[in-house]
């Protein structure tokens, strides 16, 4: 099969501001796609990390008002260093009701959900 993800989309109300959010949150470049709505990359040679894609953010009208139906989930070294360092980009701490988890969930500034994984093991 020749399919494969191109590109995620977020809608949001304030494109350049979440793509700065998500590019500093990650360490992923931010640039401008042809018709100049900023996307992040992790790398423009799309070769050299097969199965990655870039995230577009896109104007949308209204904020969000509900749980998001997709998420991500990010995978930290330290999780505990990750959570601090996401709070000072702008992310906050959000209770959904996940109860006692080895996961924190978040929001970025906009207010959409991802959770940082327990720290991975060291080899």
């Amino acid at each position: 099969m020749s399919l494969h993800i191109n590109t995620l989309t977020i809608d949001c109300h304030d494109p350049h501001e979440q793509a700065r959010f998500w590019s500093q949150a990650l360490g992923w470049e931010l640039i401008l796609d042809p018709d100049g709505d900023p996307m992040i990359v992790p790398t423009r040679d799309r070769d050299a990390l097969p199965g990655a894609f870039p995230i577009l953010f896109l104007g949308a009208p209204g904020r969000k008002e509900a749980k998001n139906r997709l998420h991500l989930d990010l995978a930290p070294d330290d999780q505990r260093a990750e959570v601090e360092r996401l709070e000072q980009l702008g992310a906050t701490r959000v209770d959904i009701g996940q109860k006692d988890v080895s996961w924190v969930v978040m929001a970025d500034p906009e207010g959409n959900e991802f959770c940082v994984l327990k720290s991975l093991p060291v080899p």
